[in-house]
């Protein structure tokens, strides 16, 4: 079903269509005293299940806040016969544990292989709160982390053995650690490594507050490693127009030597490219402008913006969602500035009515756009609710009551156009335990946001 590492991204868009996703369900920040969970959730239209959350496999502890996944084996390793892409990297974002989940023995209901505590990536790596996980074409595990163990900010990268999931130690060199992490996406063909910044994690942790912007603890650089000898080369400042780099993707093609990272409080999409010196460089690519409001936690609402390889680009307080690739479409789908609720657009460059609730089969949308996921063949973009639940309920306070949501969108990627899909819905308002907060999605035969192709 999901096992075999493709070559290139064209086999891929030709593999079948997607029938089940993965997603980390989180409790913490709510009222629920629960652990977290991976939901597998049944999207096959032709399936009595559809739309509906068909497994749960919770985490064995509390307040871990799931948030991103990765695969033991993806495309990086094709050509390896004793690679499969079979088990799912799960780190906790706070805790700082990493989950590993088996997703072969039975795809539908995935159960748990390894569990790594905090103190081995503490003691063996200073490293702690554990993002991006990507797996490399030696067989080895590598983990973007985001702090040490006190707190501060920190950009580094753990190893781990493919098999046995111990921890091995840095990759990065001794003294070459980022003020801050986040994401990070490698290219091996043009040896380069691009990673980016978030921001410290002892001031995400109870929610945003633009004075520790101004204090420095939110990050403005990607920086740029070698990616044989681990060195890190350049370190590029967006400045606050590029303020809180996140998600980074080069482009599928792995001949360019080109990508783009969205910047969340920028609202901006900068395009990074190697110079004709060797260098590498960036140009800001797409800014949405800030509006000034009133009734919302600061004078001007910035969109915080992200984008994947496919550029998409979704609009977390703003509510918008455009996918640039085919005709700059774009639908309302939630948002701080919805028509009916307390929030006031005073002033709007982009002249834009506030746009009305979004409803399907009954359901108002809280929150807004944030995790997206292109099928494979480019036609259906799978799109969830939530960010982090510190921000969730600092900005969308009913959607830990009432629970986040995944919406899928039609697009068509001949003509140009995405439309809401008014019949896919998925409540997860409606969960056993209580509403809960469903972040990042999975296929389980890969998918634009993890496969690295090379």
């Amino acid at each position: 079903m999901f096992l075999l590492c493709v070559p290139t991204p064209l086999d891929a868009m030709k593999g079948p269509r997607e029938q089940i996703v993965y997603l980390p369900c989180i409790y913490r920040n709510t009222e629920f005293m629960k652990p977290d969970y991976l939901a597998t959730v049944d999207v096959d239209p032709k399936s009595p299940t559809y739309c509906q959350v068909i497994h749960r496999l919770e985490v064995p502890n509390l307040r871990d806040e799931l948030h991103h996944s990765g695969w033991n084996a993806c495309s990086s390793c094709h050509g390896d016969a004793t690679k499969s892409r079979s088990l799912l990297i799960l780190p906790a974002l706070i805790s700082s544990r990493i989950y590993v989940v088996d997703v072969a023995t039975d795809p539908r209901a995935p159960r748990m292989h390894k569990i790594v505590e905090p103190t081995e990536l503490m003691w063996k790596c200073g490293l702690a709160n554990p993002h991006t996980s990507h797996c490399l074409g030696n067989g080895q595990i590598m983990i973007g982390c985001i702090g040490d163990p006190s707190g501060n900010g920190k950009g580094g990268f753990a190893l781990l053995d493919g098999e046995s999931f111990e921890v091995l130690g840095n990759w990065e060199k001794p003294g070459d650690a980022t003020a801050f992490g986040y994401d990070f996406w490698y290219q091996p063909r043009h040896n380069v490594m691009i990673s980016t910044e978030w921001g410290a994690p002892k001031a995400l942790a109870k929610g945003f507050d633009m004075q520790h912007v101004k204090a420095g603890l939110y990050g403005t650089s990607i920086h740029v490693w070698d990616w044989s000898s681990h060195e890190k080369l350049q370190s590029i400042d967006l400045g606050m127009e590029g303020a809180v780099p996140l998600e980074v993707r080069f482009l599928h093609e792995p001949s360019a030597a080109e990508g783009y990272v969205g910047c969340a409080l920028g609202s901006t999409v900068y395009r990074f490219f190697r110079t004709k010196k060797g260098d590498w460089t960036t140009e800001l690519v797409i800014k949405v402008p800030s509006k000034k409001v009133e009734g919302w936690a600061m004078p001007e609402m910035p969109s915080e913006s992200f984008s994947t390889s496919y550029t998409l680009y979704t609009l977390y307080t703003h509510s918008i969602h455009t996918l640039y690739t085919i005709g700059s479409q774009s639908a309302f789908l939630g948002g701080s500035i919805q028509s009916d609720g307390a929030v006031r657009v005073l002033e709007d460059p982009e002249d834009r009515e506030q746009p009305p609730p979004c409803v399907i089969k009954g359901k108002r949308v809280q929150g807004s756009p944030q995790m997206l996921q292109l099928s494979l063949d480019g036609r259906r973009l799978y799109v969830t609710t939530s960010l982090y639940s510190a921000w969730d309920k600092q900005f969308y306070p009913d959607m830990l009551k009432e629970g986040s949501v995944m919406m899928q969108l039609d697009v068509d990627n001949v003509n140009g156009g995405i439309v809401l899909n008014k019949d896919f819905l998925v409540d997860f308002g409606k969960e056993p335990h209580g509403p809960v907060l469903a972040h990042e999605l999975r296929y389980p035969g890969g998918d634009c946001t993890s496969d690295i192709w090379l």
